[in-house]
């Protein structure tokens, strides 16, 4: 039985044109356009905060403590030990970008070859969805904060947590765009032609499964900015005096009526990088549904 292929010429062809397409609607959406603006300059502040820093996170100024934005040479003000607002949000800014490319990275690594198994063999959907179901009885919160408990208070341990507890929703993602793409005909075609189950995971699943993939990391990537705040915030995350938005909103607080701008600044900094997050997932997912190619 012959089957037929697409030449390879047609199909690189095809891609290329599917890309700029996703392109082209991105750079029509003026939402997509301003968070990704932001995810770019939040990143790029990130990578070059320990030279764009105006101070050392630990530079004290004892004669200039709690001093409001603007004064005593401090753009953002200090907190209760003299410590330059500023410098430490941008520190701390890439702490919590680090830990969530770290747990979506980690929930992917696990996450996808699970829920691409689930989804494909029978046999072993209903171990891995029985897995699933337990993990997600537990809270999301609850669950990182119990494994930092466990593991200790790092940021690698706390990306780790984080990571973990995200694995479910990542499963059940890829196992449900796997079950709807092995029905579909060019699947059925390599398994008649005799390509082997790996090869068709690996050649035809996961290619055309990398769209889901990437909207549900651009998710999880918020959630998991605020689960590090959130374990820093009750002491189960990055230690002082390495700089956190958590630990700085945890500090902070008793101060918030003496200085709250050291309080709202971290909070609004996290609230930001979570829209600006959520909004670009939001616009991705719009830009890669085929379903826009016939409007």
């Amino acid at each position: 039985m012959t089957v037929l292929t697409v030449p390879m010429a047609e199909t690189s062809t095809a891609s290329v044109t599917r890309r700029t397409r996703v392109l082209r609607r991105l750079r029509r959406n003026p939402l997509a356009v301003v968070s990704f603006v932001v995810l770019a300059l939040a990143g790029l502040i990130a990578l070059l905060s320990p030279w764009l820093a105006p101070y050392s996170v630990d530079q004290t100024d004892f004669a200039n403590t709690f001093a409001p934005p603007g004064t005593a040479g401090h753009v953002l003000g200090t907190d209760d030990l003299g410590r330059d607002v500023l410098s430490r949000i941008m520190l701390g800014a890439r702490a919590s970008l680090q830990v969530g490319l770290l747990a979506v990275a980690t929930s992917l690594v696990i996450g996808v070859p699970l829920g691409l198994a689930a989804g494909y063999f029978r046999a072993w959907d209903a171990v891995i969805s029985r897995f699933t179901d337990l993990l997600l009885a537990f809270p999301f919160l609850i669950m990182a904060v119990g494994l930092a408990a466990i593991r200790g208070a790092s940021l690698g341990n706390a990306a780790v947590a984080i990571g973990i507890a995200q694995i479910p929703g990542v499963i059940r993602v890829v196992r449900s765009d796997t079950l709807r793409l092995k029905s579909l005909d060019f699947v059925a075609a390599a398994v008649v032609d005799g390509a082997s189950d790996l090869w068709v995971l690996a050649r035809h699943i996961l290619p055309n499964a990398t769209s889901v993939i990437l909207v549900q990391a651009t998710v999880a990537i918020p959630a998991a900015i605020l689960g590090e705040a959130v374990l820093s915030f009750l002491g189960l995350g990055i230690q002082p005096p390495a700089p956190s938005l958590g630990t700085m909103l945890a500090t902070a607080q008793q101060f918030a009526a003496r200085a709250p701008w050291a309080a709202v600044l971290p909070g609004v900094v996290i609230m930001g990088l979570a829209l600006a997050f959520n909004v670009f997932g939001d616009a991705l997912r719009d830009a890669l549904d085929p379903k826009g190619d016939r409007r």
